[in-house]
């Protein structure tokens, strides 16, 4: 399932770039007003659609508590720097 998750958000990913390139490439034409709505489209797909989507796909098996600063994490941070001294 993260394989296909993977390749799901690289192919969101390309036509989101995909139609922001061609967008780009509509702007000195005569069809301006349809290159700013590709160019809209795309990075507001890209902000509220494939950014969720990764930062999901990201921290879906992570605990928040290894990343918090507690009195357990203080402890190891220092036995960490100070193995790496000697």
């Amino acid at each position: 399932m993260s394989k296909l998750r993977r390749w799901a958000l690289i192919f969101i990913f390309l036509i989101l770039l995909i139609l922001f390139i061609y967008g780009l490439f509509l702007l000195g034409s005569t069809q301006e007003a349809l290159a700013h709505k590709l160019i809209g489209i795309s990075i507001a797909s890209l902000f509220f659609l494939w950014m969720p989507i990764f930062i999901y796909h990201r921290w879906k098996d992570r605990t928040v508590k290894d990343y918090m600063l507690t009195e357990e994490n203080i402890r190891k941070m220092r036995a960490y720097n100070e193995g790496k001294k000697l």
